[in-house]
């Protein structure tokens, strides 16, 4: 077989993947809750688990049709092609979301604890100067298409005093407890069907 090679790396992927996951979960069972948050690998993951999942899928038939026993007619071309764009077109906005969150938020750490009233946002290690009275409005936005790979993608925007906007992205942490924080500022709700900043 051409590809008998891939056979052992996917099961070594698998238990290793399980391996991970076991030793995560028995970690967490001994370590506080945290209430410092940042663009960790974990969440990441769980937030392109689908669309890497279906861009996988669609990348796997080109090698299939290019190196077959036999070589692939017109028609199979097409159908490979179609289908590779049938997946791009699912899984791309959610890719594309990730990539522009990723450069807004990938040296922010959130520090979020209500119960003592903290909320602190870090940029590269730094504390953004900045108080609850300063903080002149919030803008909102989630997305509006609930069927969708980039679903889980949306943002909140905190509008100062001064005219500086901190922008905080999902790929920190769910955003919806933060905004539930800070209802007593004025806050501007909105949903778009895909949530670019």
């Amino acid at each position: 077989m051409k590809f008998s090679f891939l056979r052992p790396l996917l099961e070594a992927a698998v238990v290793l993947l399980l391996v991970l996951g076991a030793a995560r979960w028995v970690s967490g069972l001994f370590s506080k809750r945290t209430h410092v948050y940042r663009a960790t690998a974990a969440r990441q993951l769980r937030l392109l688990f689908w669309p890497l999942l279906a861009l996988g899928a669609g990348l796997s038939v080109l090698p299939a049709v290019a190196v077959g026993d036999q070589p692939a007619s017109g028609f199979e071309w097409a159908l490979t092609g179609g289908f590779l764009v049938f997946t791009l077109l699912l899984s791309g906005p959610a890719l594309l979301l990730h990539l522009r969150y990723w450069t807004l938020n990938h040296e922010t750490t959130l520090v979020f604890q209500p119960a003592e009233n903290r909320f602190e946002v870090y940029e590269a290690g730094l504390r953004l100067p900045f108080e609850r009275r300063d903080l002149a409005c919030i803008e909102r936005v989630t997305c509006r298409a609930q069927r969708t790979f980039w679903a889980r993608y949306d943002y909140l925007q905190l509008h100062l005093a001064d005219g500086r906007v901190i922008t905080l992205t999902s790929l920190l942490t769910e955003l919806e407890p933060l905004a539930g924080f800070l209802r007593s500022v004025p806050t501007e709700r909105r949903a778009a069907y895909w949530c670019w900043v």
